[in-house]
């Protein structure tokens, strides 16, 4: 089974590895790097130099060779080829794939249909970068629509089928989130116990750094980006936030966000401006993030209760509505 073409994932791994800038003080070691389109850090304690570089160099091979895998920018990797087979035949996967699109079957149940991987038709539609904008028609959302909904994929052990063509997935949901939870459990397994992962503000940590209590994780201002309208400080958690105030734009009037609710087709468009999740996992975080972004205040709030252990809060343009304890970790 080929999972990663050789020529794409030499490509990656060269990018990744070029970008990677590392230093050390005191047994602290910072890692960061450019991967999946946005900054990754990796940071952690050792008091073993070679078991710091040995991790570092782990972290850089897998994640280079997640991007390679699953990336639907690059046309022959496993996304691309399983959007490329759409209505035509199945396509292998590994068992990891197969976890992930397990953790996707999951995360669209407990969504109620909110996230889903198979939105990248309506996605393409609604091209948010492109100048000037064009504001797709009924027609064009509803064809868009047809080719949408999780429940549409066809799986069996080992393999996937797109049954109608046209239709693709892409994991941007969750992928990214799903890496930082790997990279974390892959510190864990090598005895690193206090480290920070950080893929594109999708947060992971454990244990403590230097001469502090937590990790302390910022949170970004929607009415002011570049600024933090508060900070959390989380030990054995994962934060992640979801918001469309950086990638939008205004066309008649009207502000369109990046973030569509596959459920009708259009952007989001509920007054919410971000959604910052506490939780232990960061995929279950980052689908929370957005599902409850979708969803709105009232309903979001609820979908965050249902989670254990997860706390959230809501901006909307007049208003932060929190879960009960998300006080409990801010820390300004």
């Amino acid at each position: 089974m080929v999972l990663t073409a050789p020529d794409s994932l030499e490509m990656v791994r060269e990018r990744v590895l070029r970008s990677a800038q590392r230093s050390a003080v005191a047994g602290f070691y910072k890692l960061t790097f450019q991967a999946m389109s946005t900054t990754c850090r990796v940071h952690f304690r050792s008091i073993n130099p070679r078991q710091a570089e040995s991790f570092q160099e782990e972290v850089l091979d897998w994640v280079a060779e997640f991007e390679a895998r699953y990336s639907r920018f690059i046309p022959d990797s496993l996304i691309g080829r399983i959007n490329q087979a759409a209505g035509q035949h199945w396509v292998e996967i590994d068992a990891e794939t197969e976890t992930i699109f397990s953790l996707c079957q999951q995360m669209v149940f407990m969504s109620r249909n909110v996230f889903d991987p198979t939105a990248l038709p309506l996605m393409r539609l609604w091209n948010w970068k492109a100048r000037p904008p064009i504001i797709p028609d009924d027609d064009a959302i509803q064809a868009a629509r047809e080719l949408v909904g999780w429940r549409k994929v066809q799986r069996r052990p080992g393999a996937i089928f797109l049954p109608r063509e046209g239709m693709s997935i892409d994991l941007g949901g969750i992928g990214k989130e799903y890496a930082v939870d790997r990279v974390l459990t892959m510190a864990l397994h090598r005895g690193i116990n206090n480290v920070l992962v950080d893929f594109g503000q999708d947060v992971r940590v454990h244990g403590e750094p230097p001469e502090r209590g937590a990790w302390h994780v910022g949170l970004d201002d929607p009415k002011n980006p570049g600024h933090c309208w508060t900070g959390v400080a989380v030990n054995n958690h994962a934060v992640a936030t979801s918001g469309d105030y950086l990638r939008h734009y205004v066309h008649d009037g009207r502000r369109y966000g990046h973030i569509i609710d596959p459920r009708n087709g259009y952007p989001v468009n509920n007054g919410t401006l971000a959604v910052s999740i506490i939780s232990p996992h960061c995929t279950l975080a980052g689908i929370l993030s957005t599902s409850a972004f979708v969803l709105g205040p009232e309903e979001g709030l609820k979908l965050i209760g249902l989670c254990p252990g997860t706390e959230g809060a809501i901006i909307t343009e007049t208003t932060c509505h929190q879960t009960r304890g998300f006080h409990a970790y801010t820390t300004s």
